[in-house]
């Protein structure tokens, strides 16, 4: 019985994320979509200019996000490790902040970088340079969300689920 009543929990968990790991889950699909639009033409403006990598590159995504294959694939790529992170709380966490800071670096390197030199390999430009500011600000803020289910502000405690793993 107690199985049954752990295998039930489980399920309900596995169907009902927290909310760190919904937010996780989000920003995974995000960056999946945003991956795929790169690739079509007319979403992404001047998409026969696109390069593999560098600012030579003039496909802009919505018309504003310099955008290059390898750009494309790195968001496709962060997009599968958000979805594969958000299974579990630590994970979603740590895909959360760890992209935020990474984002946070981004937007630094983009500040810096000439943005006509081979260094702006990814390639940037100022919408990108701003949207990694919000990007890094907004994971980072979403890997402090608490871990507890709706109506269970904070942490829930183990008492009330000895077996639950997954958090």
């Amino acid at each position: 019985m107690a199985h049954s009543a752990h295998t039930q929990q489980t399920g309900a968990q596995t169907k009902r994320p927290n909310a760190v790991r919904l937010a996780a889950y989000v920003v995974g699909a995000v960056f999946l979509l945003v991956a795929v639009l790169g690739f079509i033409p007319g979403v992404t403006s001047n998409y026969d200019s696109m390069e593999w990598a560098g600012h030579e590159s003039g496909a802009k995504l919505f018309g504003l996000f310099q955008v290059s294959i390898l750009h494309n694939l790195v968001h496709g790529l962060f997009g599968v490790l958000g979805l594969a992170l958000a299974r579990t709380t630590p994970g979603a966490r740590g895909f959360l902040l760890g992209g935020g800071l990474i984002y946070l670096l981004l937007w630094l390197y983009g500040l810096f970088v000439d943005h006509d030199s081979g260094a702006n390999f990814v390639p940037l430009n100022h919408a990108d340079n701003w949207l990694h500011l919000g990007l890094g600000l907004g994971m980072m803020a979403l890997s402090a969300l608490p871990q507890g289910r709706a109506g269970a502000p904070g942490r829930h405690s183990t008492e009330a689920h000895p077996r639950d793993t997954r958090d």
